[in-house]
């Protein structure tokens, strides 16, 4: 089957639209075939905000997305393939969706972190190091 990436970024777009919020996509721009401003690129990622007044010409298809926009006042054609879109969300009301692995598109943990000081490790807190791996899958609220 061909990676839902593409799809699931053309649905959000136009759902957000007609929500009257401004979608934005969270690019890895470390990944090859990336065509963004490097002037704006921090740690390694760019979002980018694909709404109508901000770009021209906005095409999303199966290999990936394209458009003009200004950037610094700087007209540029902007490229990104698929597999390097980390995610697609709104800032006014935290609606988002952010992608993992898929097969044929390498999710954003299988791309090498950017160069530049490492976090440190932080200890996992006592509960949950002493939970026994059920396999089964779990969720828990991150704030």
């Amino acid at each position: 089957m061909t990676p839902s990436r593409p799809y699931l970024v053309r649905a959000l777009h136009e759902w957000i639209l007609d929500n009257d919020c401004i979608p934005y996509v969270m690019v890895d721009a470390s990944m090859p075939g990336v065509a963004v401003p490097d002037d704006f690129v921090k740690e390694g990622r760019i979002v980018l905000n694909i709404s109508p007044s901000a770009v021209h010409g906005l095409v999303i298809e199966d290999a990936g997305l394209s458009f003009t926009a200004r950037f610094g006042g700087v007209p540029m054609s902007i490229y990104v393939p698929a597999m390097a879109i980390m995610g697609i969300y709104t800032k006014e009301n935290g609606e988002a969706m952010f992608f993992g692995n898929e097969p044929g598109i390498p999710g954003p943990e299988d791309t090498p972190p950017p160069p530049g000081p490492k976090p440190a490790e932080t200890k996992k807190p006592a509960s949950d190091s002493s939970r026994k791996n059920s396999g089964r899958p779990s969720l828990r609220v991150v704030k």
